[in-house]
């Protein structure tokens, strides 16, 4: 094990533990989000209200160390509300820059489905290529830079569902789910035994260690059986008689990048196949779109899914 991947695995368990002081009962969840932060990925979370969406988003920026805005999507919201612009200033006579809250470091967009399709637009550029275009000018943002966004499913009224260009720029989509009660009653503990709302958080890293962290991960062997292994994962969701669209080469290199950033935190210098076979779901399910006649078919998209992998051979990787 080298030093920079015992510093990823040490530092990412770390982090885990001090958001799980926040976030309680969702370790998985909390280990696929570190991981979508070490592998340069954005994360949609899609679940019910109250669930935490929010608080885990907040707990992240804090104990990384990082800048964070929140911004609260709206029917009546615009572009420049979320990029800024450039205004005039009487006092002295000339037009200066006022930056949007895009311009952070972990950028929370809060019921993203419920502005309009213009306004989600002004979030392709800066998820893509990490800048904002104003008047001309290209405007490169903070590094990293990290959208988490959050859309509730059964609130489908005054929603204007994600176009498949956006959906496509997540590297993971990921429900939070329902703690059970052993973890509701820990909450509730929690809550009397500190006698307030907030829960204070350290910092365990910061913008420059992470961005260091990144680096390491691009050291991770990946076995050309296991691209291959990747290839044909991705190109089965294209050809099944059930899709119309399925994922593209960006979902192809969200499994590479994701199953490195996996590797690392588990403190190896190699993916195997379980470090992608765990995100099949999170990185393919808001890629694939269904046939018109499966679209009312419960479970339709997993069922897909799970067919691929079970078609496919797994390859058996040398751990050397």
């Amino acid at each position: 094990m080298s030093a920079e991947i015992d510093e990823v695995s040490q530092v990412s368990r770390q982090v885990i533990a001090e958001v799980e002081r926040a976030v309680v009962g969702k370790r998985s969840l909390l280990e696929m989000v570190m991981a979508a932060v070490l592998a340069g990925g954005h994360v949609l979370l899609e679940d019910f209200p109250g669930l935490g969406k929010t608080l885990t988003a907040r707990s992240f920026a804090v104990v990384l160390g990082l800048e964070f805005k929140r911004i609260q999507f709206t029917p009546d919201l615009l572009p420049g509300d979320i990029t800024g612009g450039y205004i005039f200033n009487r006092a002295e006579n000339r037009f200066e820059l006022r930056r949007g809250p895009i311009f952070a470091n972990i950028l929370l967009a809060d019921e993203i489905n419920r502005a309009s399709p213009k306004t989600q637009s002004a979030l392709l550029e800066a998820m893509q290529e990490g800048q904002v275009t104003l008047e001309g000018e290209s405007l490169p943002l903070p590094e990293p830079f990290l959208v988490l966004a959050t859309q509730n499913p059964i609130e489908y009224e005054g929603t204007f569902p994600l176009p498949e260009a956006q959906l496509d720029r997540f590297m993971l989509k990921l429900s939070v789910g329902y703690p059970d009660q052993q973890q509701e009653q820990e909450i509730l503990h929690r809550r009397a035994e500190r006698r307030q709302d907030e829960v204070v958080l350290r910092q365990i890293t910061d913008a420059a260690q992470l961005l260091a962290m990144r680096q390491a991960i691009e050291s991770v062997h990946v076995d050309k059986d296991l691209e291959a292994y990747i290839a044909e994962i991705v190109h089965r969701t294209r050809s099944d008689r059930r899709v119309a669209v399925g994922a593209s080469p960006r979902g192809s290199l969200a499994f590479l990048k994701i199953a490195r950033a996996q590797a690392a935190m588990q403190g190896r210098a190699y993916v195997i196949p379980d470090d992608i076979k765990r995100y099949a779901m999170p990185v393919l399910a808001h890629r694939i779109i269904l046939q018109p006649e499966y679209w009312m078919a419960a479970k339709a998209v997993e069922d897909v899914i799970q067919e691929v992998f079970a078609q496919v051979p797994v390859p058996v990787v040398s751990e050397d």
